[in-house]
């Protein structure tokens, strides 16, 4: 089920109906907000469209029993294809990914092309994401693009736009995805975590800061606890260094590694949020920390700095919010 973002899917919806169906679009917006997803459903119904009109509803939706879902998901169907990061080791597709998408898998595309649809008049081709494509495989596609094949629409998703080439953000439409207001984060979470507490949901929607994807990523991981210290540091300083040294021992361990990264993505925000009630001194104090939040977990990751104190310097930026002045 498609949830939020109606405009940019109407937007493409339009497009669609009205016969006239631009060759690429570029989904871009930020990562976790279903536009993976949307690409996927929008490749569906353009294929099953084009093939098998009357076995279709108004809405986004294929059904199973269609030849083109069946194609799909059985990862056969002649006119669509994915390029995606592939695993490292193919006998291993559930560990770690490659860096890239590669110039062999654009290039892999070019018998493809080559020969026309195979069940009706359209093709479709999703990148996901177009980020993550090396420059070589950049400068490919973007002959594809400049002179695309009869038939074909391609469909790039994009987390962060800015950083393309211009020739390629300049042959696309744009499809602007936003985050997801708070309560449909909470609805889908919800829907994917049955068991999950109130106050475990209620974290994750502030830890996903919009993004679905971004607070799944966090489930399992009792951020509802996390906020709880973090709230505690804020509110009483923290005089004593019990909680941050608690924190320290517990998120410094290696098996702790999720949760580490869960506390260094959340920390910035929840001092931004913190800094939204103040004005004067206190507002600027807030401000120099969570700029200062910001830098140490980027930095942490990237350069291994030591988990233990790492959480600890951490802390000491999140008790700065309890020194208020008039």
């Amino acid at each position: 089920m498609l949830l939020g973002n109606e405009s940019a899917r109407d937007a493409l919806a339009a497009a669609m109906a009205s016969g006239v169906l631009h060759h690429a679009w570029l989904i871009a917006g930020p990562q976790g907000v279903g536009k993976g997803a949307f690409a996927r459903a929008a490749a569906a119904r353009m294929l099953a469209e084009a093939s098998e009109p009357q076995k279709l509803s108004p809405d986004w939706e294929v059904p199973e029993t269609t030849q083109t879902a069946h194609l799909i998901a059985a990862g056969a169907h002649p006119d669509y294809r994915e390029l995606v990061r592939l695993p490292k080791d193919a006998a291993k597709p559930d560990e770690a990914l490659a860096r890239s998408i590669t110039i062999a898998q654009v290039r892999s595309l070019q018998p493809l092309f080559a020969t026309k649809p195979s069940l009706s008049s359209r093709r479709v081709v999703i990148i996901d994401s177009i980020d993550d494509l090396e420059r070589g495989g950049a400068n490919a596609l973007l002959k594809n693009l400049e002179e695309p094949p009869a038939g074909t629409i391609f469909l790039l998703v994009s987390h962060a736009p800015g950083q393309l080439l211009p020739t390629i953000r300049s042959r696309c439409r744009l499809l602007r995805f936003e985050a997801l207001a708070a309560e449909q984060v909470a609805g889908i979470l919800r829907s994917e975590l049955p068991q999950a507490s109130t106050s475990e949901i209620d974290a994750l929607v502030r830890a996903g800061e919009g993004s679905p994807g971004r607070a799944l990523g966090f489930a399992g991981l009792d951020l509802a606890a996390l906020e709880g210290d973090m709230a505690t540091l804020a509110e009483t300083g923290d005089p004593s260094n019990a909680v941050r040294s608690r924190l320290a021992r517990l998120l410094g361990a290696k098996a702790a590694q999720p949760r580490y990264e869960a506390f260094l993505h959340r920390s910035p925000s929840f001092i931004a949020e913190r800094a939204r009630t103040r004005s004067g001194e206190p507002l600027r104090a807030a401000l120099d920390a969570y700029a200062a939040a910001r830098e140490l977990g980027e930095a942490a990751i990237g350069l291994s700095l030591d988990a233990g104190a790492t959480v600890f310097e951490m802390s000491g930026l999140i008790a700065r919010l309890s020194v208020r002045t008039a």
